[in-house]
């Protein structure tokens, strides 16, 4: 079989199995990296922004308790997920809410304090403990970039592929969902420097993050490693669903949609679940299909 040579492609499994290097078949843990899996993931980071501004900003709970819950909460995901025999498309796409949730938060404490700017009309606080650390998006981004490279320097030494299909093990998993962690929240950070700061509002910040994308899909021409653009593609895709929750959540005098909150949360729900469960289904026909030489027809569609 010939290898695709895309992003999108580039992390789609050979089949429901993979093969490690001591002949050992194993399940896959990771989904196949395909036009539906961007889209979930966009759609997953935007109602990780808005979950987290609700219960950090809208319900009062603060950055700092916030960030606390949320990581918990991520740790709980992470560990059902890691205890998984095989790939669950709800188990791991609660993973993905999780961390763009915490990510959200995170990069909220990171970047923000208790001035106005970041602060509702008459609110004077937010929750109990430090309202934020007030680094500011450059800093707080420029230390996130150094975690992460540190992550994949990790990565690299331990000699585990960065390829997403062939992530079997349970340091390798761990690893990759470190750099996912991370990955958000940077984008996180790159998406309300895009929205708040850099003067681009939330359609300019958006159309920048897709012109950057566009870019990526181009360079699927010339001989750049896909894993490369794949991770470049998955933070880049955080800002993009940053600036699309503010959108939706701001009010219109500031260029958004005064959706809310609770409103957009509820909406972009209702979007994952419906897509999980697609791609549930479409999962189970994948795996379920009879070992008899032929490719599935869910596979034949991808």
């Amino acid at each position: 079989m010939v290898k695709r040579s895309s992003i999108i492609a580039d992390g789609d499994a050979a089949g429901a199995k993979a093969t490690s290097g001591t002949g050992k078949s194993v399940m896959k843990k990771l989904p196949e990296v395909t036009v539906a899996f961007w889209v979930m993931k966009i759609a997953a980071t935007t109602l990780g922004e808005t979950a987290g501004d609700l219960f950090a900003q809208t319900l009062q709970i603060g950055y700092f308790l916030t960030t606390i819950v949320l990581f918990l909460v991520f740790v709980v995901t992470l560990v059902v997920q890691l205890r998984s025999g095989h790939y669950q498309p709800f188990f791991y796409w609660t993973v993905i809410l999780s961390t763009s949730m915490a990510g959200t938060t995170m990069s909220d404490f990171m970047n923000r304090d208790a001035s106005a700017e970041y602060l509702s009309s008459g609110t004077s606080s937010l929750g109990w403990g430090p309202q934020g650390l007030g680094m500011g998006y450059p800093t707080g981004a420029a230390i996130l970039v150094s975690i992460l490279l540190a992550i994949f320097f990790v990565w690299k030494l331990s000699g585990m592929t960065f390829q997403i299909r062939d992530i079997v093990t349970f340091r390798g998993e761990t690893l990759f969902w470190a750099a996912i962690l991370v990955s958000n929240t940077l984008g996180t950070s790159m998406g309300d420097f895009l929205s708040d700061s850099s003067g681009l509002g939330y359609g300019g910040g958006a159309l920048l993050v897709v012109g950057a994308l566009a870019v990526l899909v181009a360079l699927m021409k010339v001989p750049v490693p896909n894993t490369l653009l794949f991770w470049i593609a998955f933070v880049l895709t955080r800002p993009l669903g940053a600036t699309a929750g503010d959108f939706l959540t701001k009010p219109v005098a500031k260029g958004g949609l005064n959706l809310g909150t609770i409103g957009s949360s509820v909406v972009l729900l209702a979007v994952l679940s419906a897509l999980v469960a697609y791609g549930h289904m479409r999962e189970r026909k994948t795996t379920d299909w009879p070992a008899s030489g032929q490719d599935s027809p869910a596979r034949r569609a991808s």
